[in-house]
């Protein structure tokens, strides 16, 4: 039951909305506005929870809301400097703003306390690519002789 259906008429009952999960549900489909308000709902339930932020940033980014999601990433790393979500993120919005330096703090940061699960994967070869290449590495990490 979602937080839709208890507003216009949903069926009645003690039904525990998870407002994380259909923030995440509501985000997949591409509806991002109703996303953000089921993950602030969720933040009320868990305030300050690092994960609830991390994905209202990823939906501020998706929604070209950058200067917000920059926002929230850094109140993130503020609370949880060691959060690998939060410099991941923040690196590539930087790298898009022209910011290479600190992009490359955070690239360095997301590296160091990389998540070990296997969803990460890609995201830590994307940061391991992208990290080489803003260093003028080669494929082997060496410099390239230009």
């Amino acid at each position: 039951m979602s937080i839709w259906n208890k507003i216009f008429g949903g069926t009645a009952g003690d039904e525990r909305v998870d407002y994380y999960e259909e923030g995440l549900a509501l985000s997949q489909e591409g509806k991002f506005h109703e996303a953000l308000t089921s993950f602030r709902l969720a933040l009320k339930e868990s305030p300050g929870d690092p994960i609830v932020l991390q994905q209202i940033a990823i939906t501020y980014t998706r929604m070209g809301m950058d200067a917000d999601a920059v926002k929230t990433y850094r109140h993130v790393l503020y609370r949880y400097p060691q959060s690998p979500g939060a410099h991941y993120g923040l690196a590539f919005i930087l790298l898009r703003q022209g910011s290479e330096g600190e992009a490359i703090e955070h690239l360095e940061a997301f590296l160091a306390e990389k998540p070990s699960d296997e969803q990460a994967k890609d995201h830590i070869a994307h940061a391991e690519a992208t990290l080489s290449k803003l260093r003028g590495e080669g494929a082997d990490g060496q410099d390239d002789p230009q």
